[in-house]
């Protein structure tokens, strides 16, 4: 499915003639853009899909794509790459998201976010709207004035993550949560919070380690829970944003955060101060080190992990690495009314 107007390349590759956008013969950019949809995301619905895409496609040339398995948008970023269009737009939660920036990182191609998940994460990091329809008019904004900026990307095991990694409690929680995909849609956040606090009274061993970490060369022993952002909020509890390290930048290195331990005080004085303070500070039990290149998680026994909120899967190594600029990023343009 493509959108209504004609483009005909110009020098520079990415300046285009928009023919059928506006009534006038005055040259406009006109960007061959791939919209890539997850109509299984929480917020996506058949009428706001075509919503989007219609005022996508009022000055440029839109594709559309739907996700029908896991990977499957890795594979359309990778393919819209190949064919050299200019932009994919991801319009889907925050795992849709991750496909979509691995599929992209390392070339040219830039990538636009639309909030259609339960959280979006990344989106609402931009000070993007969670409203789609909103959201994409403050996009296509960002991309009419030009707002498209490297950003840098984090890398565990060869799959590039946008916002954070989860090594241990989270990952499992995650995981309980995919479980019950079928009841997410329908019930979205409270879902996670139920989910959080059996796999933490329950079913995580917060008596033993999980892992050992090392963190440019620095070693840590007795790991129990570990996040490594590439930006910053965490996440959002509703509205509000659970922020760990305001030093956590697209624009620069890693920020890691390991846990010592796992207790209810411990985890009840940063949950307080992560949605109050803005952050967190090193102290006993948690470990927050900023300006990081590369961390190694080890263990004989496997442990899980998870990447911007998508379950990956269980392993005794896990090393992630910061990439510079790996990724063009349309900024959104902010608009205060």
């Amino acid at each position: 499915m493509t959108g209504g107007v004609t483009c005909v390349l110009v020098a520079p590759a990415s300046s285009l003639v928009c023919r059928g956008a506006i009534r006038t013969q005055i040259p406009c950019f006109c960007v061959r853009i791939l919209l890539v949809v997850n109509s299984f995301a929480t917020s996506v619905t058949p009428r706001n899909t075509v919503q989007v895409h219609q005022y996508l496609a009022r000055h440029h040339d839109v594709q559309v794509v739907e996700t029908s398995e896991r990977g499957h948008a890795t594979r359309f970023a990778a393919d819209a790459v190949t064919r050299g269009l200019d932009a994919v737009v991801a319009f889907g939660g925050d795992g849709t998201l991750n496909e979509v920036a691995t599929g992209l990182s390392g070339s040219s191609t830039a990538l636009g976010v639309l909030p259609g998940g339960s959280t979006n994460v990344f989106a609402r990091s931009l000070g993007m709207a969670n409203d789609p329809l909103t959201a994409v008019t403050q996009l296509t904004a960002g991309l009419d004035g030009g707002l498209v900026a490297p950003i840098g990307l984090g890398e565990a095991n060869g799959r590039y993550f946008t916002f954070h990694a989860g090594v241990g409690y989270d990952a499992e929680v995650v995981r309980r949560v995919e479980r019950t995909f079928s009841f997410k849609r329908l019930v979205g956040q409270p879902l996670f919070a139920f989910a959080a606090l059996k796999t933490w009274f329950v079913d995580y061993d917060r008596r033993f380690p999980h892992f050992t970490v090392e963190i440019d060369g620095r070693k840590i022993p007795n790991g129990f829970f570990a996040i490594v952002l590439n930006t910053n909020p965490y996440t959002y509890v509703g509205k509000r944003a659970i922020e760990l390290s305001r030093a956590a930048s697209l624009e620069k290195r890693l920020v890691a955060v390991t846990f010592r331990r796992l207790t209810t005080p411990l985890m009840l004085s940063t949950m307080w101060g992560a949605l109050r303070n803005g952050g967190i500070a090193a102290r006993r039990g948690i470990e927050v080190i900023e300006d990081v290149e590369r961390v190694v998680f080890d263990f004989p026994a496997p442990f899980g992990y998870q990447l911007d909120g998508d379950y990956i899967d269980e392993t005794t190594t896990l090393t992630v690495r910061h990439h510079a600029e790996a990724l063009r990023l349309i900024k959104p343009m902010l608009v205060e009314y």
